[in-house]
């Protein structure tokens, strides 16, 4: 998987499937408007302090499949 076909906002929504979890709640989490959780995940990148934020809510590093980008090169 290289960097461009990472869509870290899709893996967030499967993430947040296995777990039974929906947007709304996730937007509640990060004290975000539910239109707003919507606009982030529908984005291939997100900054890195949300991404940091979700990954401590959904307890998932989603940091890893960046970094196994740079370990298999």
């Amino acid at each position: 998987m290289s960097q461009d076909e990472i869509h870290i906002g899709a893996l967030i929504k499967k993430q947040l499937k296995e777990d039974g979890r929906s947007m709304v709640w996730l937007a509640e989490k990060l004290n975000y408007e539910r239109a707003n959780i919507y606009r982030i995940l529908n984005r291939p990148h997100i900054a890195t302090d949300v991404l940091l934020r979700i990954t401590r809510i959904l307890d998932h590093d989603f940091f890893t499949y960046y970094s196994n980008i740079v370990k298999s090169k």
